[in-house]
C-alpha cells in the first residue's frame, strides 16, 4: 500500500564516536532520550516513531506542519536536557523532513520519501533541520519560522539533487 506522509529522519551527531568511547553509558543515555522525550514529543505531535535506526529514528506525521513543530520540539527539549552534561557525553541530533509517497508494509515505511528525509538529515549540521523543497511548500508563511533556502544539492544515492531548505533554530542551520 502506498500514501502521502510527512517523514522526519532523525539521528545523533557522532555517535559511532560516542559509543567507541563508552558503549554502555552512550546506549543508556540515547535509549533514556528515546523514552523520556523522542516518543512522547512525537505523540503530543500527532505522529508516530516508525522504528529505530540505532542511532536515531524514524517519524511519520500526516502534516508537514506537525512534523517540523515536532522537530523543532525535540531540538528544544534534547538542548535542555544535554546541558546539564558534559559537553563529551552530549548527544545532539540532526533531523531531515521530507514530504513524499511512501511503501507501507506491516507498519514499517519504505521508498524514495523516507531516503529523502534521511539524506536531508544528513545535511543539517548538529542541532539542525534541513526540509525538502515539498516539505518546505507546505510550511512556508504557515508557521512562525525563518527559512533560508541553499539551493539544489546533490545527495548520496538520490539519482537528480535536491533542493533543500533550512529551518533557521538558534544558531543551527544546514551546512552547505
Amino acid at each position: 500500500m502506498r500514501r502521502l506522509a510527512a517523514i522526519l529522519a532523525v539521528d545523533v551527531v557522532g555517535y559511532s564516536r560516542l559509543m567507541s568511547e563508552d558503549e554502555q553509558r552512550t546506549y543508556a543515555h540515547y535509549r533514556a532520550l528515546h523514552e523520556e522525550i523522542n516518543k512522547p514529543v512525537v505523540d503530543q505531535h500527532r505522529g508516530r516513531v516508525v522504528k529505530l535506526t540505532g542511532d536515531g529514528f524514524l517519524a511519520e506525521f500526516r502534516s508537514v506542519i506537525d512534523a517540523v513543530e515536532c522537530a523543532v520540539a525535540l531540538q528544544q527539549s534534547w538542548s535542555d536536557s544535554e546541558r546539564k552534561l558534559p559537553q563529551e557525553q552530549r548527544l545532539v541530533f540532526r533531523a531531515g523532513i521530507n514530504l513524499g509517497d511512501v511503501i507501507v508494509e506491516d507498519d514499517d515505511l519504505y521508498g524514495d520519501g523516507v531516503n529523502l528525509a534521511v539524506r536531508l538529515e544528513g545535511l543539517a549540521e548538529p542541532g539542525g533541520i534541513c526540509l525538502s523543497a515539498d516539505a518546505y511548500r507546505q510550511v512556508r508563511n504557515k508557521i512562525d519560522a525563518r527559512f533560508e533556502d541553499l539551493g539544489e544539492r546533490v545527495v548520496k544515492n538520490i539519482a537528480e539533487p535536491v533542493h533543500a531548505t533550512v529551518l533557521i533554530w538558534g544558531q543551527h542551520r544546514c551546512l552547505g
